[in-house]
């Protein structure tokens, strides 16, 4: 009995050992991928439903999961507002942060598009009004201001929606839009600005304009931001902004598209920044030692793509290989050291705005009229499973403590083996 006693601590030690909280849009280490196990491969089979939540309006914010509690923005009537559900499915409370909600491109979404990040202790949230707000786990506002104030109105067609990153003590936010390119650092404890760093371009009409978010790479000797759009991708130091390094040609010259917008954000793993752009072109991968300005053809530049880029969603690496599911319903994959093509594989012609995730040796992608396809990690493509929940899908999967979070424009799903 007494060994019994051990081998079911260490079980429950292990099972606590891979369950992960999912503090930002894109998880624990900001790059779509978790450690999590067991989980299923159909989502719309309704015995791995473990509840519904109806939500009262649309958003397109990816939840966020610290322990037992799960937090996104939501539109509610005219007003803005963060949630904050118990992974038990029930309502903790609701804050009203912005009295706006514009819906954006018809059906498209609305200004609850930016993820709120949590640190365990606090909850941050930014919305397409410029609002930037924290509260305490319990719903107490601590501190709100709006960017615009400060930084200049948003000149931007579809609305901002680049969510905030939160690093040590501070949170960091980059706006590029037709008015301004700014990268900006606040204290997270009474959201002062930190640093200010105007990030330089010359792109022109629409490809000032950019929805991605900022992401964190380390060189080997220090952690930085990578910052995406406006013709160029740059590295910036933490410490004040200051740019240490350079993308260009994104979009050359010689044949320069002035509607060059870009939505999809860099993922970074394994020492490696993978760039998409849009519309189809250019993919770029540099090591994140990378330092300067790298040209297309420099030899910083581990490999450019010409073709294949998604146009919203974002990239996952993983054990040498860069999934990319594009927004047409194609999965490219490639090797994450050549950037040769391995497959190219039609999943389900119809939208998708989510971004990726990989877990329990699957990738997940959703598509935004519900349909979610599964296929098995590795060179050879399997299609794992396809099902189907009936609403209508923006925000990225969350995965925590056993558990997938879909949330769509009606409703918050929370799905697992058997619904447990």
């Amino acid at each position: 009995m007494k060994h019994l006693f051990v081998l079911a601590c260490l079980a429950t030690s292990a099972s606590l050992a891979v369950a992960e909280n999912w503090p930002n849009w894109r998880g624990p280490l900001n790059n779509g991928v978790s450690a999590e196990k067991n989980l299923p491969a159909d989502l719309g089979d309704p015995k791995n439903l473990a509840w519904k939540l109806v939500l009262p309006g649309m958003g397109g914010s990816t939840p966020v999961i610290w322990n037992d509690r799960i937090y996104f923005t939501c539109g509610d009537g005219k007003s803005l507002v963060l949630m904050c559900v118990k992974t038990d499915g029930k309502l903790l409370w609701k804050k009203e942060v912005a009295s706006s909600n514009r819906v954006i491109r018809k059906d498209e979404g609305n200004e609850a598009s930016a993820s709120p990040v949590v640190d365990g202790k606090h909850v941050f949230a930014f919305l397409g009004t410029g609002d930037l707000a924290c509260f305490d786990l319990d719903g107490k506002e601590i501190w709100k201001h709006n960017v615009q104030d400060k930084y200049g109105k948003f000149s931007i067609q579809h609305g901002m929606h680049s969510s905030p990153l939160l690093h040590g003590e501070h949170l960091f936010l980059n706006l590029l839009h037709g008015n301004a390119h700014w990268v900006l650092a606040f204290n997270k404890a009474d959201g002062k600005e930190v640093w200010k760093y105007h990030r330089k371009t010359d792109a022109q009409s629409e490809s000032k304009e950019a929805y991605t978010s900022p992401s964190l790479a380390n060189n080997g000797k220090e952690d930085y931001l990578v910052v995406h759009g406006a013709d160029y991708t740059t590295g910036h130091k933490l410490t004040n902004g200051e740019e240490i390094w350079r993308i260009e040609d994104l979009n050359p010259k010689a044949k320069y598209s002035g509607a060059f917008r870009i939505i999809a954000s860099p993922v970074v793993a394994d020492g490696l920044i993978v760039v998409p752009t849009a519309r189809n072109t250019q993919i770029v991968a540099v090591k994140a030692d990378v330092a300067g300005t790298i040209k297309m053809g420099s030899s910083s530049e581990l490999w450019r793509k010409m073709a294949g880029a998604p146009d919203v969603p974002s990239p996952v690496i993983h054990e040498g290989l860069v999934y990319l599911c594009r927004e047409n319903g194609f999965l490219l994959l490639l090797d994450a050291k050549s950037g040769d093509e391995i497959y190219h594989k039609r999943l389900h012609d119809s939208r998708h705005r989510a971004s990726p995730v990989l877990a329990d040796g699957k990738i997940y992608m959703v598509a935004r009229d519900g349909t979610i396809n599964v296929v098995k990690v590795g060179r050879e493509f399997e299609l794992l499973a396809s099902s189907k929940i009936d609403d209508v899908f923006a925000a990225s999967p969350a995965i925590s403590n056993g558990r997938i979070y879909l949330r769509g424009f009606n409703a918050l799903y929370a799905i697992s083996v058997n619904g447990k």
